[in-house]
């Protein structure tokens, strides 16, 4: 199965509508929003923390000296 095309795109939008209703679409449209805001802040904070832990390892690894990386 390769990338989702036009038509596909044009089918799922018809399927959502007549599923949810025109008046519908405005909020649920920012409902997904929020959540893909929500899912990267929430990615961000992890990749942060993950980094955060690693420079700790190579510090505790290598005590006095600074790692060239972080």
């Amino acid at each position: 199965m390769g990338p989702i095309g036009m038509p596909e795109m044009i089918m799922i939008f018809v399927v959502i509508l007549l599923l949810f209703g025109a008046k519908k679409l405005p909020e649920l449209a920012r409902g997904i929003g929020k959540s893909m805001g929500e899912f990267k802040k929430a990615r961000d904070d992890f990749e942060r923390e993950i980094t955060r832990a690693e420079t700790d390892v190579r510090l505790k690894e290598a005590p006095g000296k600074e790692s060239k990386d972080a």
